[in-house]
């Protein structure tokens, strides 16, 4: 060890890729503390003024990578450690999409994504504030840095319950309240998911009132549109127009358009985008490296069914079923009015596990009933809660978008330990960020290595304002990921959820290490990062 060093750690060797989209170069990376002190072309720092050199010869050295779609607060009650996103080189998680635990009031039952018989659920309903269960979560310890959006749904819950009535002027009026209470207090802005009920039944109009918040306190507008499939090119005007009326930044979650039929639309739901950018709308994008999506079997369900929280009473009516099971048949969206598609993973009960894995149409003619018919009897089954595979989207698509300047790269998944996760779930959250490193960078050339970097962290810092992350820089927090540009590539399978991902060696986060060699190092140096709103209060 150097005597008085000036630096706690000296990465040598490595291919320096800043995150902000310049060149490649032969360099060296110094942290002292919590920040990167130094970057350096190769030669110009003093191994002997370093406490730890680490040699990065034959590697990457890049910032860690941000998921602006983690689903990670159930993992974070559990466990902290993030293994299955710190293996990927992700160093900051922000969570929101659709549901938050906090805040907890008005017209909330119980709080969205706690386990009811887990040890935070009683807890949980004093989260009155937004950033209470953040604090709680960075209490109690997470290797990662972890920050949220306002879920639309939580929101919409909190003023109007499961109403699916368009909303009074005074439940607008608490609405707006309660965003702008939450953005004071750390929320990056308000996350719609506009086909998941609640939020589903949320109207333009109160989403306009709300967006003027968002633009007022330095928000952002992110959404899963209304639809995907026939209705995508709606759906992605609704979210301009949104956020032209609020005044406010727009990001459209995982762009894609689902369904064989409507993935001719997706060139010219990009020229929407880039038309709304040359109007003056700041409207961007992310999207996951996959031709299937992952959510639950209850999608397949219409929305006008979730009305009052009352699915599973619905579904054990025969005049409700029937006429479910008419709109299922007839619909012209991710469903495409077959099941051959679709693949249901996420059984509970022994008698269902037989159908892991299988199409929904194979199921169905098992069991002698349509596909409509066998999809509600197994979400009754299981309490209307079956993951599920859709296989919708186009790989030309994939790589259309991907080299979109406006687009990010997100998981839309939780951070898990592979022995730990809850259900089988879906390949991207193991594997989204060396896929697109090992596949589309490496082995197809879609993207340049340094422009797949820059859609991984200094972009999505720059769409968050975290302004002191995202790229390798003095002053920075030393938010570093190190990997192998020859080994990089995802393992984990629709079939085979699971598995962590290689090629990813060394990971800090604020300075702190918690990855050496591929392996936790079991820290927890994460903290809380908020918006631009409670910043500017």
């Amino acid at each position: 060890m150097a005597e008085n060093p000036t630096y706690d750690v000296l990465i040598l060797g490595g291919r320096v890729v800043d995150g902000a989209g310049n060149p490649w170069f032969y360099g060296e990376v110094a942290i002292s503390g919590d920040r990167i002190a130094a970057v350096a072309p190769r030669g110009c720092l003093d191994p002997r003024k370093a406490k730890d050199v680490v040699d990065a010869a034959g590697h990457v050295v890049c910032p860690g990578f941000i998921d602006i779609q983690s689903h990670s607060p159930r993992p974070f009650f559990k466990s902290g450690r993030s293994l299955s996103k710190v293996t990927q080189g992700v160093t900051t998680e922000i969570m929101g999409e659709a549901t938050t635990p906090s805040p907890f009031g008005g017209r909330i039952r119980e709080p969205g994504l706690v386990d009811p018989e887990g040890e935070w659920f009683e807890r949980a309903k004093s989260w009155s504030c937004f950033g209470d269960w953040l604090r709680a979560i960075a209490a109690r310890g997470v290797a990662v840095n972890a920050g949220s959006y306002l879920g639309g749904s939580t929101l919409r819950a909190y003023a109007c319950g499961w109403d699916m009535d368009p909303p009074s002027r005074e439940q607008v009026g608490t609405m707006c309240r309660v965003m702008e209470e939450c953005l004071r207090d750390g929320a990056f802005g308000l996350a719609t998911a506009l086909i998941y009920p609640p939020g589903a039944f949320a109207t333009t109009d109160e989403l306009k009132e709300i967006a003027k918040v968002l633009g007022r306190c330095g928000g952002t507008y992110i959404t899963h549109v209304r639809s995907e499939g026939a209705g995508l090119l709606e759906g992605i005007d609704e979210a301009i127009e949104i956020g032209r009326a609020g005044g406010c930044p727009v990001e459209i979650y995982h762009l894609k358009a689902s369904g064989k039929a409507n993935w001719p639309l997706m060139p010219m739901a990009m020229a929407r985008i880039e038309r709304a950018r040359a109007e003056g709308v700041d409207v961007a994008a992310n999207m996951y490296p996959y031709e299937a999506s992952g959510t639950g079997l209850s999608a397949m369900v219409p929305d006008w069914a979730f009305e009052g929280g009352n699915l599973l009473k619905r579904l054990r009516d025969p005049a409700t079923r029937a006429n479910l099971k008419a709109e299922m048949l007839t619909a012209d969206d991710f469903r495409a009015r077959s099941a051959d598609h679709v693949m249901p993973v996420g059984f509970e009960r022994p008698e269902n596990k037989k159908y892991a894995g299988r199409r929904l149409d194979d199921i169905a003619a098992e069991r002698g009933q349509d596909w409509p018919e066998a999809a509600m009897d197994l979400l009754l089954s299981e309490d209307g809660k079956i993951f599920t595979i859709y296989f919708t989207m186009s790989e030309e698509n994939l790589r259309r978008q991907m080299q979109a300047p406006w687009i990010k790269f997100s998981t839309d998944a939780g951070g898990y330990e592979p022995s730990a996760s809850p259900e089988p779930g879906h390949p991207r959250g193991f594997g989204t960020y060396p896929r697109v490193l090992g596949k589309y960078v490496r082995e197809e050339g879609v993207l340049s290595l340094e422009d797949a970097v820059r859609k991984m962290s200094g972009a999505v810092a720059a769409r968050l304002g975290l302004h002191d992350r995202g790229t390798l820089m003095p002053g920075q927090f030393a938010d570093v990921a190190v990997f192998d540009p020859a080994a990089i590539a995802d393992r984990a399978t629709y079939q085979d959820a699971k598995v962590l991902s290689v090629g990813v060696r060394d990971v800090w986060v604020n300075g702190v290490r918690v990855l050496r060699g591929g392996d936790h190092t079991d820290a927890m140096p994460g903290r809380i990062v908020s918006g631009p709103g409670t910043r500017s209060s």
